[in-house]
């Protein structure tokens, strides 16, 4: 619940309020003579004759009664506070009514296996040979940047310490001299990122194609065992042995495509698929899909 501020005159009464109720007080005559600064006389001539007064009693000492401050002012109360409210009454348009479907022929019986495309990675020679190359290039590249890092710390410790024998405008160029170069690096080191990213989409992306396409290996697997449906393991809670076909799709997978084409070091990913030498993805969207097949896609596999 959030609370606001209390205005200024809101504070100044509270104050005022609380000083009026803790200060005892007396004749309402003097306080309001003393508060004018002011003295009352009576004319001789119209002043009456002294009349004995009663000795005044002491007037009894009233206690500070403490004042409640006014509350911080809220939003009003949640809807946790509020408790369950009714649901509104809207309107309820008439829909068409539902004819009966004449019966058909009942889908075949399911024969259900599971896959776990994770395993199937850590089983492929392929995979392996991928995070093999390019992680060393993802060292290598983390390396360079550490390197230039140190390098630009230190020319900036240098700037520092040579401060007071340099002019303003010396000091200037070079600070704005770092700072280029800082952005250079940056830029040059992102686009390198980059491309090792492509580089593992692209090679990543040859091992999907042939698991999953309607004709690759899990469903020439699934169709040598009878199998009609198949699960992602990670979606199943309990199976029997014989459903699970993550060792035999591994198994044909390394005979099929024991090595993947990596994009060499250094080269853009994106311009090769400008340059036309190579099928792109676009094709591959273009590409229609064949009649009667449907097919969820395996999970991707992390790309480390």
């Amino acid at each position: 619940m959030r609370s606001h501020p209390k205005p200024f005159f809101l504070k100044a009464a509270t104050a005022l309020t609380l000083a009026m109720a803790v200060v005892p007080l007396g004749n309402g005559a003097q306080a309001a003579d003393a508060a004018s600064g002011q003295k009352w006389f009576t004319p001789k001539a119209e002043a009456p004759a002294p009349q004995p007064q009663p000795r005044p009693r002491p007037a009894p000492r009233r206690r500070a009664v403490p004042v409640p401050v006014a509350a911080e002012e809220d939003d009003g109360p949640s809807p946790e506070e509020m408790g369950p409210q009714a649901p509104p009454l809207l309107p309820l348009p008439p829909v068409p009514t539902v004819a009966a479907i004449p019966k058909e022929a009942p889908p075949p019986t399911a024969v259900i296996g599971i896959i776990s495309i994770q395993g199937v990675m850590q089983l492929s020679s392929a995979a392996q040979e991928i995070q093999q190359v390019l992680g060393a290039r993802r060292d290598k590249l983390a390396q360079a940047v550490h390197k230039e890092e140190g390098a630009w710390r230190a020319e900036q410790r240098k700037l520092q310490m040579q401060a007071r024998s340099l002019t303003a405008d010396q000091i200037q160029l070079r600070e704005r001299h770092l700072q280029e170069r800082r952005a250079r690096d940056q830029r040059d080191f992102g686009n390198q990122a980059r491309i090792i990213q492509e580089a593992y989409q692209v090679a990543f992306h040859q091992i999907e194609r042939v698991l999953e396409e309607p004709n690759g290996i899990i469903a020439r697997v699934s169709a040598a065992h009878s199998m009609n449906l198949v699960f992602h393991a990670e979606q199943v809670v309990l199976h029997v042995a014989g459903q699970d076909i993550t060792q035999e799709v591994a198994n044909h997978l390394n005979q099929v495509m024991p090595h993947v084409a990596i994009p060499a070091e250094g080269v853009d990913p994106e311009a090769l698929a400008r340059s036309g030498k190579v099928p792109t993805t676009a094709d591959e969207e273009a590409r229609p899909m064949p009649p009667g097949t449907q097919q969820n896609h395996p999970a991707k596999p992390a790309k480390k």
